[in-house]
């Protein structure tokens, strides 16, 4: 056991044990410095009896139970009893091992400002964060676009055997533009043009685009709620996170496989607002595929940018996925095992006329 609340204690994440009905077991010391609370403070209580959660929590807990695969939440925010918040990405997972449904919550933070325990607004370190990288991608830019002219003025002169390398200089200076183009939407920090979309309208449109494009050889599934109210998005911000979501389950699948499109209602999910409003989030989108699942390496990072399982990914896709939905005041969760890997999004219902949700700073 001695060996046991070492190993416990020096995991550098904030972890905790949560018993079969939630209720706190074991807070392990980077815990104990992240959240400013004791262990023994927390023992035999509920993580939502001390701290403030913009996700619901137990309704999360009890999926990973019934399930018993892990899931992971980006961008959530907690309020400490000091009223200072921490922004993590959010792993609940089963203990196989236990007969009574414990499961163990990580806290991966997502700064390292915040790692240190220092309060960072997350809008503001990541303004900071997209600046340079929006200023890097347009400084790289300009001298790329004079390399393609060159080598395309090159090539006029050149032997047809030697015109490869010449067009070989073009098609990767246009993948690092492309690339960088992917970097720049980062940049774009205005409110999304929200309004009232049927998302079976976005689903069909992007299934289309998949179909036509990079999933000729996918094989679709839809199982859709025909009942379901329009949802309050920017519609090709939303199209966007599909068409995203898609194309990594078509990369995943290494081109042939099954990608399953389903939606439903789920009363009760909410977000918790900096303001101290919430939002109520009950429409559901889940994109499945029957890949081999996520690299276990990487299954707590994947929305974060530049983390790719794949040799030569950009890893930005999935990063882009979350800051579009996280200016919506939505969420993202991922649930992944081999044979089956499940991004599910949840969205807010469109408002009454004139009536307007409430929003985040």
């Amino acid at each position: 056991m001695s060996d046991e609340l070492a190993l416990w204690n020096a995991l550098p994440v904030p972890a905790l044990l949560l018993d079969g009905v939630g209720q706190v077991e074991r807070l392990n010391g980077a815990g104990e410095l992240f959240l400013n609370c004791s262990e023994r403070g927390l023992l035999g209580k509920l993580p939502t009896a001390r701290f403030g959660f913009s996700v619901d929590l137990l309704p999360s807990i009890e999926r990973v139970r019934l399930n018993g695969a892990p899931l992971f939440i980006d961008g959530v925010t907690i309020r400490l009893s000091s009223g200072e918040k921490r922004e993590v990405n959010l792993q609940i997972s089963p203990l196989t091992s236990s007969p009574s449904g414990e499961v163990i919550m990580l806290l991966q933070p997502r700064s390292g400002a915040e790692a240190l325990g220092q309060v960072v607004g997350p809008k503001a370190a990541a303004r900071q964060a997209i600046g340079m990288a929006e200023m890097l991608a347009h400084e790289i830019k300009n001298p790329l676009a004079g390399i393609t002219g060159a080598a395309q003025l090159l090539s006029m002169s050149l032997p047809e055997g030697d015109q490869e390398l010449t067009d070989l200089i073009v098609a990767e200076s246009r993948r690092i533009v492309a690339l960088l183009e992917q970097v720049e939407r980062f940049g774009d920090l205005r409110p999304p043009a929200r309004r009232a979309v049927n998302v079976h309208d976005i689903l069909d449109r992007a299934r289309a685009t998949a179909q036509l494009g990079f999933a000729p050889d996918i094989r679709f599934s839809e199982l859709y709620d025909p009942s379901l109210p329009e949802v309050f998005v920017d519609g090709d911000q939303l199209q966007q996170v599909i068409l995203n979501l898609l194309k990594n389950a078509a990369q995943a699948l290494g081109g042939e496989g099954k990608i399953t499109l389903r939606t439903f209602y789920e009363a009760g999910l909410r977000l918790h607002l900096p303001n101290g409003e919430h939002a109520s989030l009950p429409i559901q989108i889940e994109v499945t595929d029957n890949g081999p699942g996520l690299p276990p390496d990487i299954a707590d990072q994947v929305f974060d940018p530049f983390v790719s399982g794949r040799e030569n990914g950009t890893g930005l896709g999935l990063a882009l996925v979350s800051k579009i939905l996280t200016d919506h005041n939505a969420l993202i969760a991922v649930d992944s095992h081999p044979g089956r890997t499940t991004f599910r999004i949840s969205l807010p219902v469109a408002p009454a006329t004139g009536a307007h949700p409430p929003e985040g700073d």
